[in-house]
């Protein structure tokens, strides 16, 4: 199974569209709220945000051929940073995937994790890792601010397909 480049695009559109959605969400939060501990992994709401972010910076790195930046770092646990850094890490995904081929996307990607081990897989999986890894996160965030009372952006896949819908009817 593959596929295709048009895919991954749209897909990795889907995803800096949600990612934006959501990071502009956080900015009505109190910094009481955004460093809030519900107990998970990440812990917050910036934390896991931070998590998304640094998710996809490093699966960037890998795929763009340039060092990988460590996971996290103290910068990016602030709002700020990522309002400031994330734009760009989502925007350099689509510059990436703006000439990939079905091809390339079919080709086995060789890479190290951030543990030192070598890996080999599909691109095309690791592009829809990426996807699926933000997905998951940014509904844990969605939850965290409805435990807040506040209600999260829509970022369903099929939202996002009606608005993309809906804005080439009103272009065309």
């Amino acid at each position: 199974m593959s596929v295709s480049a048009e895919f991954l695009r749209s897909q990795i559109d889907y995803t800096a569209w949600a990612s934006a959605l959501l990071l502009n969400a956080a900015t009505a939060l109190t910094n009481e709220d955004l460093a809030r501990d519900f107990q998970t992994a990440d812990r917050s709401v910036v934390g896991t945000l931070a998590h998304i972010f640094a998710a996809d910076r490093i699966w960037l790195a890998r795929l763009s051929g340039v060092p990988a930046p460590d996971f996290t770092n103290g910068a990016d646990g602030s709002l700020a940073a990522l309002q400031s850094s994330w734009p760009i890490v989502l925007e350099g995904w689509k510059c990436w995937a703006a000439t990939l081929t079905d091809d390339e996307a079919a080709a086995q990607f060789a890479y190290v994790d951030t543990k030192g081990r070598p890996w080999e897989q599909p691109l095309w999986q690791i592009v829809q890792h990426v996807i699926n890894h933000g997905t998951h996160h940014r509904g844990q965030v969605s939850g965290f601010l409805r435990s807040m009372g506040h209600t999260p952006p829509v970022t369903d896949l099929h939202h996002y397909y009606r608005q993309r819908a809906s804005s080439a009817r009103l272009t065309s």
